[in-house]
């Protein structure tokens, strides 16, 4: 025998147990493969190359002109066909979104590799569309969604709550703090960190790891977007002390791990955004950090946190430049529900709290304050005079986006984590 494989009289009864459990499976997708007719098997050519198939791979089905010989692998998984979805259109906006709008109602169909989503407002197209998707496939329906991708969600006929309790402490296990004692803010207010503050190095794939565990966790925490998006700036040679802000972000969440997001039902959809900058916010090249949070109602749907590009010349141009990127994210999201049926009637409202930026939107003569900013960023005019997005000053007091641009205190992160739907 080939010294690469295994005899089976030399594996433990455990390792027998798993080759068996391989070998089972391997079986099944075999026969998925051969009943969905994904290739068929042919005389190896004399002088034509074979190529190797990553065995870890899920690919999907689609259809080639060339010809294409693949060596059989010893086992491989075949999901198949996963972009036919019966006469269900393809959003242009977001190629995993398909729908069909019919008389009885519309239907949604959201796809992420093997696994669909699926919702709409007639209970009997959803119906049709799991029961024709089970006779052309392999399928299994797992009934209303409780969990999925690292998310819980827990449906009521009023009411969709979703966390990631259950991912939140398999983090904090992970760093060995579930037993920690809890602090009421994710970082230390006004925090100021730079990548020159030590030399005291620490693992850099631990803190990569912490770092992007708490990134992962914003899916359902906005309140944290800003902590783990700065401490992310510090992933190349981290250093003590911004591991120990990072482990007091474990500890934040050891005694918030219950929060997440409530999305309640209502007659109708208002859609709107905040948008806020911290001027030359980093220690390590001055540069602006900005956020942006879009709400439907009371329920927020999209934020971010990020480090601009570019140095701002001033607070009013860092807001401007940011702005946006902000209209573009409120255009998409606008399409977004366009294909959901859901049309804005008027322009989105974007609230800014830099007075200057608001002006310089809605006054071309500005040309002394407008003149060094480039051409792109002169954007947001162009979606206000289309109708499509429309700045707005909004104080600063009660500007619910300066939560994803700076470490605040106990106080003001609290009432503005209760503005963004956060809760148990």
């Amino acid at each position: 025998m080939n010294e690469g494989l295994i005899q089976e009289a030399d594996l433990d009864e455990e390792e027998e147990h798993a080759v068996r459990g391989t070998r089972s499976l391997a079986n099944e997708e075999l026969s998925m493969i051969d009943k969905n007719q994904t290739w068929k098997l042919v005389p190896r050519p004399g002088k034509r190359k074979v190529i190797q198939l990553d065995v870890k791979s899920a690919f999907l089905n689609g259809w080639i002109s060339e010809e294409i010989l693949v060596e059989q692998p010893e086992g491989y998984k075949v999901e198949g066909k996963e972009d036919h979805v019966l006469s269900y259109t393809r959003s242009p906006n977001e190629h995993t979104l398909y729908l069909r709008k019919t008389e009885r109602g519309l239907a949604v169909v959201s796809l992420y590799v093997d696994d669909l989503l699926v919702t709409g407002s007639n209970p009997e197209e959803l119906d049709q569309f799991k029961s024709t998707m089970q006779t052309e496939f392999e399928m299994t329906d797992l009934g209303l969604m409780k969990y999925f991708l690292g998310m819980e969600i827990s449906q009521t006929a009023g009411e969709i709550f979703v966390c990631q309790q259950r991912y939140a402490t398999e983090i904090l296990m992970k760093f060995g703090m579930e037993n920690c004692k809890p602090v009421d803010t994710p970082l230390v207010p006004n925090l100021k960190l730079s990548k020159t503050d030590g030399v005291e190095r620490v693992d850099e794939g631990k803190y990569r790891s912490l770092v992007g565990g708490l990134l992962y966790y914003t899916a359902t925490r906005p309140d944290l977007m800003f902590t783990a998006s700065y401490l992310s700036r510090f992933m190349s040679n981290p250093i003590e002390l911004h591991f120990k802000a990072a482990k007091r972000v474990l500890r934040y969440v050891k005694g918030t791990i219950m929060l997440g997001i409530c999305f309640r039902k209502a007659k109708s959809l208002k859609f709107l955004g905040y948008t806020n900058s911290d001027r030359g916010g980093s220690l390590d090249d001055a540069k602006s950090t900005f956020g942006y949070v879009f709400y439907l109602n009371q329920g927020v749907i999209c934020w971010l946190s990020r480090k601009q590009e570019t140095v701002a010349q001033s607070t009013a141009k860092a807001e401007y430049v940011f702005a946006t990127a902000v209209v573009n994210q409120a255009i998409w999201l606008r399409k977004m529900l366009d294909d959901l049926h859901q049309v804005q009637g008027g322009p989105t409202l974007i609230m800014c709290d830099n007075q200057l930026a608001v002006a310089m939107e809605k006054d071309l003569v500005l040309h002394d304050r407008t003149k060094h900013i480039k051409i792109k960023y002169h954007a947001v005019r162009e979606a206000k005079q289309c109708g499509e997005v429309s700045l707005m000053h909004y104080r600063g007091e009660e500007q619910v986006a300066d939560i994803m641009t700076k470490a605040l205190c106990k106080s003001k992160f609290e009432a503005l984590r209760l503005e963004l739907g956060v809760s148990s």
